[in-house]
């Protein structure tokens, strides 16, 4: 193909590409299947590839990070990012109206009986952002951070899948020399619970609440580890801005934001009666639910931009808008205890033991206190009356003290430096992705991490043993018949009879379980066994690559650092794990009680596996109806291929079922062929 064909058929797919992007990720309204929108992405990506000078910084094809950067430069705002006023007061809200207007009539600038336009639109609980886009191209984002000066964040917001890298007038007119747009970053909450439930699986420390994960994931150095986590934007004002015909009116602008392309605002109210902002305030709280993203409150806008002029600013907040804070769902109650769990990894997490309180549906008696800086900031001892609330409505979580009602002789609490279950002294390290540090039990014998470790031997991705639960487990435990996962292969009916509340045929169903579980794959046996950072995912990784378990214990860290999708942190972590001769002892236990150790699923490195997958690499996400996750990848694993976690450049197809989450966006922007369940069942 010649230069100028290829440009050609460049502009046009970048063209129709963008197109779709806005329709599916803006309007939310898909014009093409998955499968069309994706033969059109790899054909960008294979002209590109052949004609590099085509692949310019806004091209579709840009949206997963670079490398890895050596920190944030920092970024000076020419116009100040200020924040809002803001209040939980409808009354103060009336009266900020009234202020507003009495000023202005004071000027002359509005008549005596005449009453101003407002707007009412959302208040995303994010990040906010500066997006600077010259001639339509976005080249620059930043953080607010004091409001004069942030962080340059331009190679994280480039992985953010709603955010155009390039701009588009609808009637084809010529875009601002300078476009400065502000938003917000947040994550939704579909999003966010899929982000902590996978933190989970790798013994991390979820985060709070989602506003905590937008603002972890923008300060991360990785722009690859950025483009995992589904982030969005939003956009409702201007900065800096070069344009003959500027919008007069902030209804205007997000009329025309929205026409070039950016997200703005799900719903704004325009009302010009108080009376009528109060209840478009009243009515955004009533749908907010909805969004599928936090909100904690509305902002009121003069909605003509030249009589915002008249208003001058203060140094912190502009005197034409205002935020009103929806007043969370909230109970005091008293809080008797800071207990400490002790998690199958050993991770030590302060939970707060509560006064029962009804909230938001259900009475919460257990709320968490995250770890041991969130104790300190919040300076929450045994003994004090706390604010409770359920963050995202979901996770009962201590929002502060009420220092009035503290008693004097009330105590700081003072984190444990040893396991409180066990006495041996806990570990401090920073988690896999470098947001915060956790305490650890490093004790494999841990009564609680026992505990924990039975249950999530028996579980049903793991083991699948029947009747093996929390009660199972700690029962077996107290009772003293069970040290770790080996001795359940040692336990007869008759030991599980003479347990409190325990049947015989109870009894003869959990043999029967554990029996049915020596024959388990190694995945699931390398799963079961609860080493750190040694998700399912991983497991199958490591299956595929070594033959038996031995063969991961004899290989080192080089070795395992190797294997496709094994980083320096899982790799360190299996290493330390099959190191320690107390896990050696374990495994060799499993093996005498006729545990399977052998791989089903290995495939050497210099052979070629049978099946008509071989060597293909299929990543999985969303809900399949048809089958489970777990059926899906036993059955491309059957056929030879290998099932991965995370999406990259070697992924041959991902399978996306409903609910499709960040790892769609990642094979979107790669080109990664994408299959529906109809598609992969054909395959």
């Amino acid at each position: 193909m010649t230069s100028s064909a290829a440009a050609r058929e460049h502009a046009d797919l970048v063209a129709k590409v963008r197109a779709h992007d806005h329709a599916y990720y803006i309007e939310a309204r898909p014009v093409v299947s998955d499968v069309e929108y994706d033969q059109l992405y790899r054909r960008l990506v294979e002209i590109e590839a052949a004609h590099p000078e085509l692949a310019h910084p806004d091209s579709p094809t840009r949206r997963v990070g670079g490398s890895p950067l050596e920190g944030f430069a920092k970024v000076t705002h020419r116009i100040p990012m200020k924040s809002l006023e803001n209040t939980y007061s409808e009354a103060e809200v009336r009266a900020f109206l009234g202020r507003a207007e009495a000023e202005l009539r004071r000027q002359g600038h509005l008549g005596e009986d005449a009453t101003p336009a407002w707007t009412v639109e959302p208040k995303v609980d994010g990040v906010a952002i500066s997006l600077r886009y010259e001639d339509g191209v976005f080249v620059q984002g930043a953080t607010r951070g004091d409001g004069t000066t942030g962080d340059d964040v331009t190679a994280n917001l480039r992985t953010i899948r709603n955010l155009p890298l390039r701009l588009e007038h609808p009637l084809g007119l010529p875009l601002p020399r300078v476009l400065e747009v502000r938003g917000e970053v947040y994550m939704p909450n579909e999003g966010f619970a899929r982000l902590n439930a996978s933190r989970g699986q790798e013994g991390e420390e979820p985060f709070a609440n989602p506003r905590n994960a937008t603002a972890g994931s923008l300060k991360q150095l990785d722009p690859k580890l950025v483009a995992q986590r589904p982030l969005r934007v939003v956009t409702y004002g201007l900065g800096e801005l070069e344009c003959p015909d500027p919008p007069a009116s902030q209804t205007a602008l997000t009329a025309w934001l929205r026409s070039l392309g950016l997200p703005v605002p799900e719903r704004t109210w325009r009302a010009r009666a108080h009376d009528d902002v109060i209840e478009a305030i009243r009515q955004l709280d009533g749908m907010r639910r909805g969004f599928g993203y936090e909100t904690d409150g509305a902002v009121v806008k003069l909605d003509d931009v030249a009589l915002r002029r008249h208003l001058r600013d203060t140094e912190k907040y502009p005197r034409w808008a205002m935020a009103y804070k929806y007043a969370p769902d909230r109970a005091q109650t008293l809080l008797h205890n800071i207990e400490i769990q002790v998690g199958r990894t050993g991770a030590l997490t302060p939970v707060a033991i509560l006064e029962p309180v009804f909230l938001s549906g259900s009475t919460v008696s257990r709320a968490t206190l995250h770890n041991e800086d969130e104790v300190a900031r919040k300076d929450v001892r045994p003994g004090d009356t706390v604010v409770v609330e359920k963050a995202g409505e979901v996770i009962p979580a201590v929002v502060e003290v009420v220092l009035g009602l503290r008693s004097p002789s009330a105590k700081q609490f003072e984190f444990p430096r040893e396991c409180p279950e066990c006495r041996t002294a806990a570990v401090r390290e920073k988690t896999a992705a470098g947001e915060g540090a956790v305490w650890r039990c490093p004790n494999p014998r841990c009564p609680a991490r026992v505990r924990a470790n039975i249950e999530h031997w028996c579980s049903r991705t793991a083991m699948d043993i029947e009747g093996g639960g929390e009660v199972m487990a700690r029962a077996l435990v107290a009772a003293g018949l069970v040290r770790d996962v080996a001795d359940l292969y040692r336990l007869t009916a008759g030991d599980v009879v003479r347990l409190e509340r325990q049947g015989e045929k109870s009894a003869a169903n959990l043999i029967a379980g554990i029996d049915a579980s020596r024959s388990r794959d190694l995945v699931r046996v390398l799963f079961g066994l609860g080493i750190l950072h040694v998700g399912i995912t991983v497991a199958k990784i490591l299956a595929r690559a070594f033959p038996d378990i031995d063969a991961i214990a004899r290989a080192s860290v080089e070795e395992l650092k190797a294997v496709e999708d094994v980083g320096p942190v899982i790799a360190g972590s299996v290493s330390d794990w099959f190191s320690d001769p107390e896990n050696r002892s374990l495994v060799e236990r499993l093996r005498s009680a006729g545990v399977n150790l052998a791989s089903s699923t290995y495939r050497p490195r210099d052979g070629v596996a049978a099946g008509r997958l071989a060597g293909k690499t299929f990543v999985l996400t969303g809900t399949l109806q048809t089958m489970t996750r777990e059926q899906a990848a036993a059955r491309i694993e059957a056929l030879g291929g290998k099932v991965s976690s995370s999406v990259s450049k070697k992924t041959d197809y991902v399978v996306a079922g409903t609910e499709a989450g960040s790892k769609l966006d990642k094979a979107l922007a790669l080109g990664v062929p994408v299959l529906d369940e109809a598609a992969f069942q054909a395959l």
